[in-house]
């Protein structure tokens, strides 16, 4: 007779034997032979109903906010509408074949820049491929079905893993895979980062790989699944492989047969899968990781824990913060983990485990070292607690052992309940007032007293054996859950709006300013910039063109670097680069079309548009020109001399002097060679100045103040605005006005924040010199080039010496030769990309390929894996033969039963 605890299950009778040890199954028909889902089909309802419930509830939360697409209000939030949903068009653009560029070069984007990291990190998701079913005008729609299919497929895989945990009540594992799925992580933090989701289905199936692993089977399975994780998302996947361990220690401590020779094994299964999982996924991942280290560093981060009670406050419904973990779960879910160590059916041993592995994972996300430790060791710019969605995981697994042992009595239910509300009691006196919203506190209280109502009838339902009660029950927690889950994401839609920039959906704008990009696009004779009127940070991806404007969290440095000493601003902290509106640059980087539009009317205080986009045109060289021998120097502070340098020619004019006067007509002496200008004043006048200086007739004047915060306003002309901020925004040299007959030029400047203004800040372009600038480039350029998915080639007039330039950043991973001969690592030409001419012009070709970094690294640890991959196939294959088709069992105690319902009234 097997040993007998109040977790064991009879092999031959419907509900739990409680009573006697000794009790009998003689004459009563097994359970295999009664009429009764099998356990694909128990699972497969399961997963049905989280995928389903979880779905409804994200979209009715958007629905009651009025969020596109069932409303006005965007959710393009941040970085979901300058980045990801840009990086989806373009995968849309490059599965129909219509992008500029292929998997390893992105040539719409900064220029000309690597396009695998990009991938890797935003696009790499088996879901995103989605896209190419819908128009591309509906690229927001697109993202909208992407995320809600991930939600879905979170809460499917969350129920499944439950059920091969431990057997129990299928709809039960699937309301639990809902609630998982809608935790407050999804919808506060990761629906507006669309990619991340792709962490929260990792985490319930790397629970299963280490499942196989502890069991012994399915290698090959494992493998594949974490190589699938890791790929769609490593950052996420990395935070749910930590996780999957920690769920595999506690598996192995909650069954007291486990030796250390069996755990050992386990642990060794489960590191092997990973090894070779994560090597699958090298070719990707090493090339994130190599263009990581060579990205612009942006802002670090610095950890302060969150207060305890801005934490408790974040279990309930209705919160939002970034600076606090999402821990919110429904009142069912929480209830049922919280009441866990309370829950005298379920073995002393489990519920120490469990118990523990919730403290100790929330623990962790307090303390420094553990918080680097989840999030690789750099703490990240924005919300610290991008890990939240596994502690959710693992309150979800201890809720269900507290289900799946046995409905708890009602004096359980009632200490559970306690600890609640004295969470609750701690987040209402302390937590911050940002943290709960309206409602939340009320939500809370009646969830929790309809869980707690529906569970105690479910108890009475067992014993009366009542499928009606059953009904009743399960519906509440339905309603409940759909209340409290769909009320917390129509509240996060109205706080990110609140709080956070955000973008249009696809409209008009963006309809008018692609279709006079795609009326001028003749690359790669010349660029067609979409425009400095951005919309969105990655408007080229969005509109099309090829354009200077760049935002990953790869940018490259050197493009960084690049632009910004040519007077180019940006945003995130030089992460989100500005396409820079200067003839000058132009010449320099061939663009011979430039869209123009007004500026985005979604955006607060700007006007709506009276005229659609329109195409101006520059006569400019080919995308390579020659340069002569010599060495290009270095830049300096002046983007006026260095736009010069870049291009080999003077076209600036010398500026008068500046005078600067403040709102009172007196003048403002610099100090060395900055101007000190003061914002915000509370004075009147204090914050408005008078600049004055001179320029040739005819020049265009241009204002270069990188760090200035103002309205600049022309006397008899427009206005505009500076929005510097440094280091996190940089203004973008402009131009305010062409010079009068007299030369004369007068500025008027409102400062809204204290800052500097340089001495050197005004330049007087010549446009004669600079059109006698590009006739000269032009002759002893390509007289034809060709510009491929992995790199181009270019025709040299007969003679050429010195440097063939072409016209893009020079990022790391260019090989290079002329005249046919070997290739080798490319040279800078002041951050351009150049390739060295033999001195006796016998060079009439040059060629250059790109390999993204890491690449190669990436291809031969993936082989290795796929090898590995294969041997452990083949072993299992002749295991399989040499025992002649009989494989091993599956675990005891709480894994090994088979995934039956559990209870008489299980099955309704």
């Amino acid at each position: 007779m097997a040993r007998w605890s109040p977790s064991f299950r009879c092999p031959c009778l419907p509900t739990i034997c409680r009573k006697s040890q000794d009790r009998s199954c003689v004459g009563v028909k097994p359970l295999e032979a009664r009429q009764g889902p099998s356990g694909a089909a128990v699972r497969l309802r399961a997963a049905l109903l989280g995928a389903f419930a979880a779905a409804v509830a994200f979209c009715a939360g958007d629905a009651f906010s009025h969020t596109y697409p069932f409303g006005s209000r965007t959710r393009n939030v941040n970085d979901l509408g300058n980045q990801f949903v840009p990086f989806h068009a373009h995968l849309w653009d490059l599965l129909h074949g219509k992008a500029d560029g292929g998997i390893l070069l992105n040539w719409q984007s900064g220029y000309g820049t690597s396009f695998l990291p990009d991938l890797g990190t935003y696009v790499s998701s088996p879901f995103a491929l989605l896209v190419a079913l819908f128009p591309r005008d509906r690229i927001d729609l697109a993202v909208y079905a992407i995320t809600v299919l991930k939600i879905g497929a979170a809460a499917a895989a969350m129920a499944c893993l439950l059920l091969m945990l431990r057997p129990g009540r299928w709809w039960g594992a699937g309301l639990l895979g809902a609630s998982y799925a809608m935790c407050g992580w999804t919808i506060t933090t990761a629906e507006y980062n669309t990619m991340w989701l792709d962490g929260l289905i990792a985490f319930p199936l790397f629970c299963m790989v280490v499942e196989w692993a502890r069991t012994g089977r399915r290698p090959v399975l494992a493998v594949v699944i974490v190589a699938l994780g890791w790929t769609a998302n490593f950052y996420t996947a990395y935070m749910a492989t930590i996780a999957s361990a920690i769920v595999l220690v506690a598996r192995l401590l909650m069954e007291p047969g486990t030796t250390r020779r069996q755990a050992l094994k386990a642990m060794g299964r489960a590191s092997l899968s990973m090894v070779l999982g994560i090597g699958l996924s090298a070719p990707l991942l090493l090339t994130i990781v190599k263009a990581t280290k060579l990205a612009y560093p942006g802002r670090d981060g610095d950890f302060a824990a969150a207060p305890w009670p801005d934490v408790f406050g974040r279990l309930l419904p209705g919160t939002f913060g970034s600076a606090s973990p999402a821990l919110y779960l429904d009142s069912a879910a929480l209830l049922l983990a919280l009441l866990l160590p309370f829950h005298g059916v379920v073995p002393r041993r489990t519920r120490v485990v469990w118990t523990g592995a919730m403290l100790a994972v929330l623990l962790s996300f307090q303390w420094q070292p553990t918080h680097l430790a989840w999030h690789a060791f750099a703490t990240p710019n924005g919300s610290p607690y991008r890990q939240t969605f596994v502690l959710s995981g693992v309150m979800i697994i201890a809720a269900w052992f507290a289900l799946a042992h046995g409905l708890p009595t009602w004096r359980q239910i009632g200490f559970g309940a306690a600890v609640m509300a004295a969470l609750a009691a701690v987040a209402a006196i302390g937590s911050d007032a940002g943290v709960t919203g309206r409602g939340t506190y009320a939500l809370f209280a009646v969830g929790l007293g309809c869980v707690v109502g529906a569970l105690i009838l479910l108890g009475r339902a067992e014993t009366q054996r009542s499928r009606a009660l059953v009904l009743v029950a399960v519906s509440v927690l339905v309603a409940v859950q759909f209340a409290q889950s769909s009320l917390s994401t129509a509240w996060a839609d109205r706080k990110r709006i609140e709080l956070l920039d955000d973008y249009a959906p696809w409209g008009h704008r963006e309809s008018s300013q692609a279709a006079a990009v795609a009326s001028a696009d003749d690359w790669p004779d010349y660029r067609t910039d979409p425009g400095r009127e951005q919309t969105v940070g990655n408007d080229p991806l969005m509109v099309g063109g090829q354009g200077a404007a760049y935002y990953s969290s790869l940018t490259p440095e050197v493009w960084t670097q690049t632009l910004a000493a040519l007077g180019g601003g940006w945003t995130s902290h030089g992460r989100s680069l500005q396409s820079l509106d200067n003839p000058v640059t132009d010449v320099i980087f061939s663009v011979g079309a430039r869209s123009h539009q007004a500026l985005d009317p979604h955006q607060r205080g700007n006007p709506a548009p009276k005229a659609p986009s329109f195409i101006t045109r520059q006569k400019v060289p080919p995308l390579v020109t020659v340069r002569g021998p010599g060495t290009t120097g270095a830049y300096g502070a002046s983007p006026y001399r260095n736009q010069e340098m870049l291009l080999g020619h003077r076209v600036y004019d010398a500026s008068g002097p500046i005078t600067l006067r403040d709102g009172n007509g007196k003048q403002v002496l610099p100090s060395g060679d900055q101007f000190q200008v003061h914002g915000g004043a509370t004075l009147a006048n204090d914050d408005k100045y008078t600049l004055e200086t001179s320029c040739p007739a005819g020049d265009q004047v241009y204002l270069n103040a990188p760090d200035l915060n103002s309205r600049i306003g022309v006397p008899g002309g427009q206005s505009f605005s500076l929005t510097g901020d440094m280091p996190a925004r940089r203004a973008a040299m402009v131009h305010v006005a062409d010079a009068p007959a007299d030369g004369r030029v007068t500025l008027k400047v409102r400062v809204f924040a204290t800052t500097t203004l340089g001495t050197d800040a005004i330049g007087c372009l010549d446009p004669k010199k600079l059109a006698d600038a590009e006739q000269q480039l032009a002759a002893s350029a390509a007289t034809s080039v060709h510009v491929g998915d992995d790199g181009f080639s270019a025709q040299l007039p007969s003679g050429s010496r010195g440097y063939a330039v072409f016209a893009a950043p020079a990022i790391t991973g260019w090989q290079c030769s002329a005249g046919g001969g070997g290739k080798s690592t490319a040279q800078s030409w002041l951050g351009l990309l150049a390739v060295k001419l033999p001195a006796d012009g016998a060079a009439t070709t040059v060629s250059c390929s790109f390999t993204p970094p890491g690449l190669r690294q990436g291809e031969l640890v993936g082989g290795a894996s796929l090898v590995g991959l294969a041997v452990l196939a083949g072993y299992g294959w002749w295991r399989r033969r040499r025992t002649d088709g009989s494989g091993a069992s599956g675990g005891d105690g709480d894994s090994g039963a088979p995934v039956q319902a559990e209870g008489a009234l299980a099955g309704t």
